[in-house]
């Protein structure tokens, strides 16, 4: 088969594992990325001698990077060094207490007997059911295109549903098991970047917590950019081209075929073309309404992850007690989720999330100085309102404040947000959600948006708005599965 060129557009973590993929198969792969710098939601900004990742801060299935890596002959190692945290991550209480999540499956045990009689032997058992998921999951499901429920219809995989209630809301499972409120929020909580509670979650997810709790969490020294540079190094390595500050106008479809993408009104010529962009955005922006997958009205029936409100900070001084992921779980954890899925609106006293990096990496800040970030989730399609970001900044420093019994306000040297519409700028997301497309039962496998252009041949579809979902693992495997798909499209046409 002779050398196909193909259009990649969307540098992100799918856009480039579709390009490697696509350009070990002989193809001539170009990427045009919107943005000065490549990633995605996965870029890093420099200030004041601080290093942020904008986006992504969680390393788990360290397998699946290193499944990718290995594809083209590599180690993760060959690129960056992978370090194990321990503990992986600590969530703060409203009663002041803490749950470290350490690496030793014992101490694991102890932890939760501590917190209700019982529950270490029933851990044991829900995380031996979540590793027989994932790697069912892992090896099988994950990787289908998920063009239609054919491709589950098979004894073993019906067996195998049925054994093990994959479809099944998590929460049915975790609150059969744990009656501590404390516990089923530790248990349910991998599964919040996901885009949804745990009773609308498949228990198939229950993999998350096997990343989690079992395989552990790790750190890329340098930062999540790190993999990043890695999958791009490795691109173009194998020929592929990647532009950058090259924001896509259109995609040119004649007949139903893709001639290619316009920049700049320039139509620049390709035999297929793979948007790695947010898929709402390529569909409703990028192509005529004729050549669409879905209308408007399909994606406004969507169930969306939240969106976020992000806040980088550089500190002149250490702060003792936070490590590098601290979950604030001090408040209402309901309520906060009722005003994110039920009844969208601005929650008074939200949950939060701090990174803070620089307790592993000392190249991330200056010395003494820690690098945080804080990322507080709330409900898509909220108007932007200042007042409420600096309710939500003032609200959670304080109580990092009461947390450590540390003065942090007047420390802060450097600051910078992240809101909603940001998200909108800068990576088109559909509504300004931050996580992508929710998996929830409706929205699971088949029921995702199609890789595939049903009317325009050679256009396909990769990223967190369809198979497998969000998060930075599936968007890898993402790509894997669409460039798979698109190969074969050009070796059946040939």
């Amino acid at each position: 088969m002779s050398k196909k060129k193909i259009a990649i557009i969307g540098s992100g973590f799918s856009g480039l594992s579709a390009a490697c993929y696509l350009a070990q198969k002989g193809h001539l792969v170009t990427i045009f990325e919107k943005n000065e710098a490549v990633g995605g939601r996965a870029r890093m900004f420099e200030q004041e001698g601080f290093k942020y990742d904008m986006g992504p801060s969680w390393y788990w299935m360290p397998d699946v990077f290193d499944r990718f890596f290995a594809d083209f002959g590599k180690k993760t190692s060959d690129y960056y060094k992978l370090l194990k945290l321990s503990p992986g991550f600590q969530i703060i209480f409203n009663d002041a207490s803490t749950f470290s999540m350490v690496n030793d499956s014992e101490e694991q045990l102890k932890s939760f007997e501590n917190i209700e009689k019982g529950s270490g032997n029933k851990l044991k058992k829900f995380l031996k059911n979540a590793e027989y998921k994932y790697n069912i999951s892992m090896t099988d499901l994950v990787l289908k295109p998920c063009h239609s429920v054919s491709e589950f219809i098979r004894w073993d995989i019906i067996k195998e549903v049925i054994k093990t209630n994959l479809f099944s809301p998590l929460s049915y499972e975790v609150r059969a098991l744990f009656k501590s409120e404390k516990l089923r929020q530790i248990v349910e909580f991998p599964v919040i970047f996901l885009g949804a509670m745990a009773d609308k979650i498949p228990a198939l997810y229950s993999i998350m917590n096997y990343a989690a709790m079992v395989q552990g969490t790790y750190y890329p020294n340098g930062g999540m950019v790190k993999i990043v540079e890695a999958m791009s190094d490795l691109a173009k390595s194998l020929g592929v081209e990647i532009i950058t500050s090259s924001p896509i106008e259109k995609i040119e479809i004649e007949g139903n075929i893709a001639r290619g993408v316009k920049i700049n009104s320039k139509l620049i010529e390709f035999d297929a073309v793979l948007s790695a962009a947010d898929y709402h955005h390529t569909e409703m922006n990028l192509l005529e309404s004729k050549y669409r997958n879905y209308d408007e009205a399909y994606w406004e029936k969507r169930i969306f992850a939240p969106s976020s409100v992000l806040f980088y900070l550089g500190i002149n001084k250490k702060i003792d007690k936070l490590i590098h992921h601290n979950l604030f779980f001090d408040t209402d954890y309901h309520a906060h989720a009722a005003d994110i899925y039920e009844k969208p609106q601005w929650t008074k006293d939200p949950l939060f999330y701090v990174c803070c990096p620089s307790k592993t990496d000392k190249s991330v800040a200056p010395e003494n100085c820690e690098n945080v970030f804080i990322l507080i989730p709330h409900a898509i399609q909220l108007e932007e309102d200042k007042t409420m970001v600096d309710h939500y900044f003032d609200t959670v420093v304080k109580r990092i404040e009461k947390y450590t019994g540390e003065s942090i306000l007047p420390h802060i040297i450097f600051k910078k947000q992240f809101t909603a519409q940001n998200f909108i700028e800068e990576y088109n997301s559909y509504k300004g959600n931050a996580y992508g497309l929710a998996n929830t039962l409706m929205q699971t496998a088949f029921l995702k948006p199609k890789v595939k252009n049903k009317k325009v041949k050679n256009l396909f579809y990769a990223g967190q708005l369809t198979v497998p979902g969000p998060g930075v693992p599936p968007s890898i495997i993402s790509g894997k599965i669409v460039a798979k798909e698109l190969h074969n499209y050009l070796t059946l046409k040939n």
